[in-house]
């Protein structure tokens, strides 16, 4: 039986990222072992008088990585978390956390043996008070110390300060954990002497982009649900995917509309223009060896569509370039990176065009949704700041999700070595505590993560063009594989006719665009010839 909304108590589950308080003194991190008491019995480590878990040696895969990275022993994140722990708690059944005190995820109750399914649904289609509740949670997130967590801010050779006895870390509010992860994930190599590498990146450009960013969603979601003590809070999704140059989530109610003092800012009116940003000293974390810590900068920005620089980046994906994505097999393929050709990853990513074929001028779906952001959410050291990255990632993930249960794929098709450094199968997800799999993450969410989503996907026809010789029956010469989401866009039309009567300008005969599957719509035929389009509407 699937929990309902009446649900009084649930235990959630404790991975976090970095490392948990408890663990953060000086006697522990000497010692290399975290696993905390989870009551006062003595020496209960990890709820052991309990069964719930016990301390036990931590494991990280061995398998090689790619050769993106050529620094192997100058990264605290290689092997992760072996340069500072190499013990931790082992969680038995459905136990889970850092001192196996909550559930794992899709489990509630005392002994975490009640099944849960939530639903993340369409965001636009949250009710007046949902939206408000949503925004207030999101900012009690962002201005609420976490409970448990804390985050280094020196790299592991001056972890514990200049005296050796004062480790180096700092307290941070929940959101705030959530950007500094991403950020870290991202961050260079520091070589020492001013020096950095910037050729490594654990949660993008990889097999691990989609595993990296679901467990990072979830984090969240659980910080959040413990925050609002509502076990049943999710988080909604943003379908970015609508063709157009607008920013349909960009309003006071939802994510802040566009001040009208200032194009790039937020409108005073969300409290979204309160948010300051964390982790913007790029250049001292690459030079002095320092990391981000708990001090927050600038504003937000924000200019959707604005980038006229870049014409491609102002206007959104569409619903045809969502259906051709998942319609991509196998999951990834050789290099395994952001120039993977005939890779379902590297589509949804965005480095391949949505049919699945790597174009380095290309940057669709995921990489596009971002780019048209304009500002802070363009950035990827910094977009976690801007709380569209929460709607646009899960909106990401219910992609992965389709996916893998269209495909009924399992983790034998992630690779198991020489992808990036952080992105094969069996390592360990960086920075996350205790440690957690990409392989882990690698399964459909329903059954595994108790979370769904509410979505309609875009389906698939065909749209038939046809030649009409002046007195001859018409002959078929193409046909175009179309979602059925596109079909209200008359730009989009357009633009495909256009290409149709390019293709063949050597004929000067009309064409004729069938009008099946789009009589519901209220389009009548439209037709061109090689000198002129002429639409009729």
């Amino acid at each position: 039986k699937i929990m309902n909304v009446t649900l009084g108590f649930i235990c959630v589950v404790g991975v976090r990222a970095q490392f948990p308080r408890e663990c953060a003194g000086l006697e522990v991190l000497q010692s290399g072992q975290c696993c905390p008491a989870l009551t006062a019995e003595p020496g209960d480590r990890c709820g052991s008088s309990l069964g719930r878990g016990s301390c036990a040696d931590l494991r990280a895969d061995p398998a090689p990585h790619g050769p993106q990275y050529p620094h192997d022993g100058e990264d605290d994140r290689e092997r992760w978390p072996l340069r500072f722990f190499n013990r931790t708690c082992r969680c038995a059944a459905n136990y889970q956390g850092y001192k196996c005190g909550q559930c794992r995820f899709g489990w509630a109750g005392a002994d975490c043996q009640q099944p849960v399914l939530r639903v993340r649904r369409d965001v636009l289609s949250l009710s007046t008070s949902q939206r408000a509740r949503l925004v207030r949670a999101l900012h009690l997130a962002k201005t609420t110390p976490h409970p448990d967590m804390v985050v280094a801010t020196r790299h592991y050779a001056d972890i514990l300060g200049s005296d050796g006895r004062s480790p180096q870390f700092d307290n941070v509010s929940i959101y705030n954990l959530f950007v500094w992860t991403h950020y870290y994930s991202v961050s260079r190599t520091y070589l020492g002497d001013g020096r950095s590498f910037g050729g490594v990146d654990f949660s993008h450009e990889g097999p691990a982009f989609l595993t990296w960013h679901r467990f990072h969603l979830l984090q969240l979601e659980r910080d959040m649900q413990v925050m609002l003590q509502d076990p049943l809070f999710t988080l909604p999704y943003w379908n970015f995917a609508t063709g157009s140059n607008t920013c349909d989530v960009c309003t006071d109610d939802l994510m802040g509309a566009r001040s009208n003092f200032d194009s790039v800012l937020i409108s005073p009116n969300s409290v979204f223009s309160e948010w300051r940003n964390l982790c913007e000293s790029i250049e001292d974390y690459n030079t002095l060896g320092t990391i981000c810590n708990g001090t927050e900068g600038g504003p937000i920005q924000r200019n959707p569509g604005g980038n006229v620089a870049r014409p491609a980046v102002q206007r959104l994906p569409s619903p045809e370039d969502v259906a051709q994505c998942l319609d991509v097999s196998p999951y990834d393929t050789p290099p395994f990176f952001s120039n993977s050709s005939d890779s379902f990853r590297n589509t949804v990513e965005g480095y391949n065009d949505p049919a699945g074929k790597y174009d380095p001028a290309v940057r669709s779906l995921h990489n596009l949704a971002h780019l048209f952001l304009n500002g802070t959410g363009g950035q990827t050291h910094l977009s976690p700041n801007d709380p569209i990255f929460v709607l646009l990632h899960t909106f990401t993930d219910a992609i992965f999700d389709e996916w893998l249960k269209r495909s009924q794929a399992d983790a034998s098709v992630f690779p198991f070595e020489n992808a990036p450094i952080g992105h094969n199968r069996g390592y360990n997800i960086v920075p996350f505590w205790p440690p957690i799999t990409n392989a882990e993450m690698f399964k459909p969410a329903a059954e595994n993560f108790g979370y769904t989503y509410e979505v309609q996907w875009p389906s698939k026809f065909t749209l038939n063009v046809f030649i009409l010789p002046l007195g001859k029956q018409k002959v078929s010469i193409e046909s175009i594989a179309l979602s059925a989401g596109l079909a209200p866009s008359i730009d989009g039309l357009k633009l495909i006719l256009n290409k149709v009567c390019f293709r063949h300008q050597d004929r000067k005969h009309f064409f004729y665009l069938k009008r099946t599957n789009y009589q519901k719509r209220g389009l009548r035929p439209k037709c061109c010839d090689r000198r002129m389009v002429r639409w009729v509407f």
